[in-house]
Order: structure tokens, then sequence, then C-alpha cells
């Protein structure tokens, strides 16, 4: 299975017009006249970014979330790539109800009708490693509940490692892309999606920023709902809000765009120092 994988990977990256990434710094320069002669169907005057960009959205979810990070990486690949990588949207079809049901029951179990008053079938949100519902626990309080996609961890193992079988690849053909030092990057990736496969770390990390910020007004941390939180499931306090990105609803609720800015900064820095 892995190596169909690899097949429709390297099928991909010759369909954008990867391969001038590479080939382009390197001896293999040649080689890339003769692709461009047996593939003179691909659309080539579509910038470079655009095309890497749609690449990684047809590589799926685990490429995505890579695009994403790498868009922060500015000291490592060209503006105009990293501008169009921060397009790229975290957003995947959601994963059965019948199989939400399945994770909750064996994380904890009990079957779920014992732990919620009742459970939405349908996600209000969907990512690459998990999605989420809104529910009511047994005394009526309305949570949200986080729920890892099933068998992620090997679907995220198996991808990693093509990825950095990939990295190898590319760091032995260009001293260019070497002195990227690609699989460093992807270390680095894989250490940071390794560390959301554990629920309890992230309702962890949420509790503690709460209590950080317990005497502050600007920020409103939902609350973790720990006797209902396991490793491949968090439930935490539903929050009612507007997206920072729906400008116009934010105006016509009275909000002062700018003093928002002004308090995002200041919170940002907070946590930070």
């Amino acid at each position: 299975m892995r190596i169909f994988r690899l097949i429709y990977i390297i099928f991909i990256a010759l369909r954008f017009g990867l391969d001038e990434f590479i080939l382009s710094h390197t001896k293999l320069k040649p080689l890339q006249y003769v692709l461009n002669t047996l593939l003179f169907w691909r659309n080539k005057q579509i910038p470079r970014g655009e095309r890497l960009r749609l690449a990684l959205e047809s590589l799926g979810p685990i490429f995505v979330k890579f695009g994403q990070m790498l868009s922060t990486r500015r000291d490592l690949i060209a503006p105009d790539i990293a501008d169009e990588l921060t397009k790229l949207q975290d957003q995947v079809p959601p994963f059965a109800f019948t199989e939400v049901e399945r994770v909750i029951t064996n994380a904890f179990e009990q079957p779920l009708s014992a732990l919620f008053l009742d459970f939405d079938e349908v996600p209000i949100a969907s990512a690459s490693v998990a999605q989420v519902h809104f529910a009511h626990l047994p005394h009526g309080e309305p949570v949200a509940v986080k729920v890892l996609r099933p068998n992620i961890e090997n679907t995220i193992a198996h991808d990693l490692l093509l990825m950095d079988t990939m990295a190898w690849l590319l760091q032995s053909i260009s001293s260019e892309v070497k002195r990227l030092k690609p699989r460093e990057v992807v270390a680095e990736f894989a250490r940071h999606t390794q560390s959301e496969l554990d629920l309890t770390l992230e309702a962890a990390n949420c509790s503690q920023l709460g209590r950080n910020f317990s005497d502050k007004t600007k920020l409103i941390v939902p609350e973790v709902h720990w006797d209902w939180c396991r490793k491949e499931v968090m439930v935490m306090q539903r929050m009612h809000g507007t997206p920072i990105s729906q400008r116009d609803t934010l105006l016509a609720k009275g909000i002062d765009i700018p003093k928002l800015a002004v308090d995002g900064v200041e919170i940002f820095f907070t946590q930070v120092f």
C-alpha cells in the first residue's frame, strides 16, 4: 500500500510541475526538458506557489498541514510561495457518525447515551486530525466535543515516513535543497503533529492557559471537562463568538476593530513573555 501512495505522490508532483523546484537546481536539469516534452499538457503558466498549494491540497490533510507549517518558514522558502501557502485551509470531509460513536464508546467503555444528554450527529467543524460536535452533558450544560479521526495515527505515521524518504531523496540530488535541511523540517513537523494525537495534552494546555489568564478580562478560555476527556476525546465548554475574519459582522455588532487588533497583540505577547 505504501508504494502505491508514493507513486500517487510522484504523479501529483509531476502533474503540477513541481519537478522544476528541484531539477532546475541540479545536475539533472536536462531531465526537466524531457519531462516538459513528455508532459506537454501541463499548465505551467500557473504561478509556482499556486501549483504547490494545489498539489498539497490534492495529497490530503497531512500534506495540507505540512504546507501550513512551511508557510511560516520564510527563512526557507520564497515570499511568493509562502504567501500562497497561507491560503491552505485545513478543512476535510467529516468521518461518519458511526465512527464517532465507536471512538467515544471505546474510549469511555460506555455508550454515548450514558455520557451525553444529546449529541449532534453533524459536526460543526472537520479537520485533518479531529472533528468537533456539539452536545449536552447529562446535567444539561452545552459543550463542544473534539474526537480524533479513526486510525489517524497509522495514516500520519505512513505519510510522515514518506515525507522523510522524499526529503532524503531531494537532498541527495540537490545541494541547494540540502542547504535547507528538509529532513530537519519534516522532523519538526512530525513532532508538532504527533503532539496533536493525544487530546489530553491539548486539554492540559487549555486548562493552563485558562489559569494564566484567570484574572484577565480580554481573553476567555473555555473550561475543560476533565471527566469527559480521554486521549481520543476532549470535551470543553461551548462558547459563542464571531470569527475575526467576518469583519462586516463585527462592524455590525459595533466592535472596535483597531482596539480588537491591539487587544489581540497584547494577548499574544502576554502569552509569549
